[in-house]
């Protein structure tokens, strides 16, 4: 990628995929430069020990674009910032870390994208692959940058990939071999100028490297997506929970049919499979698309249906104490996942909304619209208040109580409101940051402070 002669790199954001790309850019002769709006970063150096590089943390990145060859981008920054457009202007290629861990990448690439399932669809996939007998890596937006193991990838193996639209604006050569996109609605419109259709585009740049040998998994009952069709050059399999399309997957008399050049092939029940959920049946279905038309055996993907848990923080079960069930949905990060995690509660529920500092000027009404009186108290707190209060006042829901102190409070709270036979959900319907690194660190605590409240360790 970068020839004989030793060149310069400038990676933004020292965040996982910063990290990740720093250490791939210096084992392939790059000189590095790391740069992030933070002067200090907990951890950072243990982190990045045993490669050299160039410390611009704290510096702004447009005085450091002068003389370097390769700017990549952590997913947060976009790529029409300021500075990453001069730095495109002037010569320089600007890409982000996926497309960096593609090029270095052996495998091939099976990607999973949509606003809300990719995690769960993305480690399902990589079950049924691995139940093969594939050497199988599950990397991307699922917690492992692609980056991050791109050198010890081989030819034949094969990558499992979740991919955002963060990531996706800024690819140019990868390429997915078989690409899934489960759904497309209202999120991250923050960072895409409140455009949808900015949005939508950045996620329809999955398809754009596929040829007539790849395969596009489309969802059927989503018309954004259904239209997909028409911006790839693959062979498109629909997957439906309503319909019987042609070629791809669905379900008839309870059964789930793979449906491929004139012939059917029976999978499995749909009452055969593990994780819960109208949301998780369609996750299934795309993933057995996914799984079948790259010619894993169809042991495997049953074997993969009907063992598969779930995955943590998305309606993860966390305890039962004195008849009520907590349940860790940190992974819910936009309304629309939310509304999927409270239609597969069984219970009169509890749900915990908000909790992160990090606005993505998203629409909850939505989600109060779709409580159906299954949800009987929703505790809220974080930037997002305003907003969820305002949803809460149109849709004349009034048990709603604001929480300044965070998810510690909200346990307690939630712990003297609830009864038995009642759930307690946190699916905050919003990003973690600015409170939590992660969703992930998110639900870890939010377990942490249910086990310590509850006295279940």
């Amino acid at each position: 990628m970068n020839g004989n002669t030793k060149k310069n790199a400038l990676v933004v954001g020292m965040a996982r995929s910063g990290i990740s790309s720093a250490k791939l850019l210096y084992k392939n002769g790059w000189n590095v430069i790391i740069n992030d709006i933070k002067r200090d970063i907990p951890g950072l150096l243990e982190q990045l020990s045993g490669i050299e590089y160039t410390d611009a943390l704290g510096i702004d990145p447009k005085e450091l674009i002068f003389g370097i060859d390769l700017l990549v981008l952590s997913p947060v920054i976009p790529i029409f910032a300021p500075f990453a457009k001069e730095a495109a202007e002037r010569g320089v290629e600007v890409i982000g870390e996926i497309e960096l861990g593609y090029r270095y990448s052996k495998g091939k690439f099976i990607c999973v994208s949509g606003t809300n399932g990719k995690t769960t669809a993305t480690a399902l996939t990589g079950e049924m692959f691995r139940k093969g007998d594939f050497n199988t890596f599950v990397l991307g937006n699922i917690g492992i940058p692609i980056a991050e193991k791109a050198m010890e990838t081989k030819p034949g193996d094969v990558i499992v990939a979740e991919v955002a639209a963060l990531q996706l604006e800024s690819i140019k050569k990868f390429h997915a071999h078989a690409a899934a996109m489960l759904n497309i609605t209202e999120d991250h419109l923050n960072r895409f100028e409140e455009s949808m259709d900015k949005y939508i585009a950045a996620k329809c740049r999955l398809f754009e490297n596929q040829t007539c040998d790849d395969f596009a998994v489309l969802n059927y009952d989503d018309p954004t997506v259904r239209k997909m069709s028409e911006l790839t050059s693959a062979k498109v399999l629909y997957f439906s929970r309503k319909e019987q399309p042609e070629e791809g997957v669905f379900i008839r008399d309870d059964t789930i049919i793979w449906r491929y050049e004139g012939k059917e092939l029976d999978v499995l029940k749909t009452n055969e499979i593990q994780i819960p959920g109208l949301h998780n049946l369609e996750n299934a279905l795309a993933c057995t698309a996914l799984a079948l038309s790259s010619k894993v055996p169809l042991g495997a993907v049953q074997k993969a249906l009907k063992e598969f848990p779930g995955v943590e923080h998305r309606i993860e079960f966390v305890c039962e104490h004195e008849g009520v069930q907590y349940i860790n949905d940190s992974k819910g990060t936009n309304p629309d996942s939310t509304i999927k995690a409270v239609e597969a509660m069984k219970r009169p529920t509890i749900l915990l909304l908000g909790v992160g500092e990090y606005d993505k000027h998203s629409d909850f009404l939505p989600l109060f619209n779709a409580f159906g009186g299954k949800v009987k108290a929703v505790l809220a707190s974080g930037v997002n208040v305003p907003a969820i209060k305002e949803s809460a006042d149109k849709a004349g829901f009034t048990n709603l109580f604001e929480c300044r102190e965070g998810l510690r409070e909200m346990v307690g709270l939630a712990k003297c409101l609830a009864e038995p036979g009642d759930t307690v959900l946190l699916s905050p319907a919003a990003a973690s940051w600015g409170i939590y690194s992660d969703f992930e660190e998110r639900g870890r605590h939010f377990k942490q402070i249910v086990h310590e409240i509850c006295r279940t360790e």
